[in-house]
């Protein structure tokens, strides 16, 4: 990616127009890609016929009276191995958007690197941020250009929350960028037919912030209940689920001193 002589400054390709960083980069200089380094892949799995690299579970959204509550467990797994306890799932996208991440670890931490910088870039050049269903659209256009890699088994699968004009959405999504925005709800990964279980039983549109990450959590501690791939909070290394506030402050991150009290509470209510 060569700028031209020294003290030419930047032409050519470099000056034309154009919002989307993820399209230059694809024209200009294919190979740095963040998922170019996994297509030459020999295999998904290993001799064990195990996938080759971690796998994220489990993640939910939901609605709440300010805004919207993202949390996803820490276990990844690989094959019936777990790979890591503490690894994170939910990041912020930008000041007022959530995306969680579930799926092979790798490539949806690469997804998530280049999503931010996508927005980064198209607000610098926009001056304005994308509307949340412009932000929706753009990640499922990421999504449909590596569908050759979900075919590999190597399949990513977000779930995108944010806040636009006092009103909080949702948004899924498939393996081929379909994204389809949710009601109050939603979870993604090996757990997710569990927590969405939970959600519906539990989640009120108008809790307080308290009362969603309560549900959150909770949803996640019901799927650990029957799914392998998931965990619930770690009472023994105090490792707790991550847990992303967005309102009209913007994206917050909860620390473990924020969550202890609604963990210790639920904790007491566990027979």
């Amino acid at each position: 990616m060569s700028a031209g002589p020294a003290g030419a400054g930047l032409t050519g390709p470099y000056m034309a127009p154009g919002t989307s960083f993820i399209q230059f980069l694809a024209d200009e200089a294919s190979d740095l890609m963040p998922g170019h380094r996994w297509v030459n892949q020999p295999s998904s799995h290993n001799h064990h016929g195990e996938p080759a690299s971690p796998v994220a579970t489990t993640i939910v959204a939901l609605t709440y009276r300010d805004g919207l509550i993202m949390a996803g467990d820490r276990r990844a797994t690989m094959g019936h191995t777990i790979a890591s306890r503490e690894m994170e799932k939910v990041y912020p996208a930008d000041a007022f958007t959530a995306i969680g991440i579930s799926g092979t670890a790798g490539p949806a931490l690469d997804l998530v690197r280049l999503y931010q910088l996508e927005l980064t870039h198209y607000e610098k050049v926009e001056g304005a941020c994308l509307s949340l269903d412009g932000k929706a659209n753009r990640l499922g256009a990421m999504l449909r250009g590596r569908f050759g890699l979900a075919l590999q088994g190597l399949a990513v699968v977000p779930l995108l929350g944010g806040l636009e004009q006092d009103q909080s959405r949702i948004y899924s999504f498939d393996l081929t960028g379909g994204h389809y925005q949710e009601r109050d709800y939603a979870a993604a990964g090996s757990g997710a037919l569990y927590a969405k279980s939970s959600l519906k039983k539990l989640h009120k549109p108008r809790a307080t912030a308290r009362a969603g990450i309560r549900t959150a959590i909770k949803a996640l501690m019901d799927a650990a209940d029957d799914d392998a791939g998931t965990a619930g909070p770690d009472f023994d290394r105090a490792i707790w689920p991550v847990v992303a506030q967005v309102s009209a402050k913007g994206y917050h991150r909860l620390t473990d001193q924020e969550l202890a009290p609604v963990i210790a509470a639920l904790r007491e209510d566990t027979p």
